[in-house]
């Protein structure tokens, strides 16, 4: 009886010492790959806001959360490799930076989730089959890009009084380039206001294109090009415009900050300081299929004085009030 007693005894002593050893096993660290087809230098203030949305939510780089960054450095065809490469990675979730790297990520998996941390139209690029219920492994934030092109006419309009002729600068290689003309259509026969479409497919494109608005008399001009011309010639984009002496509205802050008249559109750091929402939804089982993408909800106008002086327009005060920022 004495030596069943001892064994008990033994086994529990046992028990209790292998308990706390596999209470201490570590937990797994997440993995997050972030693909972006832009230079990480570039767009440096964009990835901080997403570290900053990770870190209210709790996560922190390189502690309990780790982040594969992936940048092409503007060389679009690496993306597909680069989504490769944090596929093989076995990463947790893949956070997208435009619709480029959302493509290559779509391609590279159907399993893991991707998060679009921006997206001008999920629907229209075939990302999503809707935005409330998007059915497959990508979700994330729309920048409502379409529908915001009405408002940077009107803008236009009240700058220019006597506007009759608009330059749209484009990129028709854009999955989602028809649909933004459709809208931009529609809000021209409404103000009375006649386009001339010119196509922006890289960087020889962009005189060739104010010479041709010049041409056709353009009152002004409405940026939306789109993929590495976007993110790679900000500079000269708004360099022209000013030489051509036309007043310009971007879709952007990085234009105007790079000289360019003035932007009306989403905030891109609010979009990627969100997409975090999405990484702790996921990581906490959230399934992607039913996230809905969430459309943004705060939008910036920006003003820069210094383009206006140098093409010798006034902004009228009413419109000058309204902006979120002036650069002086």
């Amino acid at each position: 009886m004495k030596i069943i007693t001892t064994l008990v005894t033994l086994c529990a002593i046992l028990f209790s010492l292998c308990f706390p050893a596999v209470a201490q096993q570590p937990t797994k660290v997440p993995r997050i790959g972030y693909l972006t087809g832009a230079s990480l230098s570039a767009n440096s203030a964009r990835h901080e806001a997403f570290r900053q949305g990770l870190r209210q939510l709790g996560y922190v780089e390189g502690k309990n959360i780790v982040i594969e960054w992936r940048s092409a450095e503007e060389k679009f065809d690496r993306l597909p490799t680069l989504a490769a490469d944090l596929v093989r990675l076995k990463v947790d979730i893949i956070v997208t930076g435009g619709s480029s790297p959302t493509r290559a990520a779509k391609e590279a998996t159907a399993t893991i989730p991707i998060v679009m941390a921006q997206d001008s139209d999920p629907v229209g690029n075939q990302f999503v089959a809707s935005l409330a219920r998007p059915g497959r492994n990508i979700t994330g934030l729309s920048t409502l890009a379409p529908e915001l092109n009405g408002k940077r006419l009107e803008l236009l309009r009240e700058i220019v009084p006597k506007l009759s002729r608009v330059a749209v600068l484009g990129t028709s290689t854009s999955p989602s380039s028809a649909q933004i003309f459709k809208e931009v259509q529609v809000a021209a026969e409404a103000l009375g206001v006649k386009l001339q479409y010119l196509d922006v497919l890289s960087s020889k494109d962009i005189a060739i294109a104010f010479q041709a608005a010049r041409k056709g008399r353009a009152d002004a001009v409405l940026i939306m090009v789109a993929g590495r011309v976007a993110s790679s010639e900000r500079t000269q984009i708004a360099e022209r415009a000013v030489k051509s002496r036309l007043p310009a509205i971007y879709d952007r802050s990085g234009f105007v900050e790079q000289g360019g008249l003035m932007t009306y559109g989403v905030n891109f750091y609010e979009l990627d300081r969100r997409a975090a929402t999405y990484v702790d939804k996921i990581l906490k089982g959230a399934n992607p299929a039913d996230l809905p993408v969430e459309q943004p909800t705060k939008f910036e106008f920006i003003i820069n004085l210094k383009a206006a002086k140098q093409i010798d327009l006034t902004i009228p005060p009413n419109v000058l009030v309204r902006a979120d920022r002036v650069i002086k």
